[in-house]
């Protein structure tokens, strides 16, 4: 598996993780629970945006990897 897969299949483990996070916070009745699990969401928010910059540079910096 090349880099830029690898990373591109973390970004998509991160999306699912913040799927998750938003379903957990949806489904508490605990006010709190609730906004901890959205605060998380805003982590995993900001992880992607480095991650997504990461796979772009990667793009440019490297032909081999432009549009897998």
């Amino acid at each position: 598996m090349t880099v830029s897969s690898n990373v591109k299949q973390c970004f998509a483990t991160i999306k699912t993780i913040e799927a998750g996070l938003s379903t957990l916070a949806i489904n508490s009745s605990d006010e709190k629970v609730q906004r901890l699990f959205h605060e998380q969401m805003l982590v995993m928010e900001e992880i992607k945006q480095d991650i997504m910059k990461r796979i772009g540079e990667l793009e440019r910096e490297e032909e081999q990897y432009k549009g897998f």
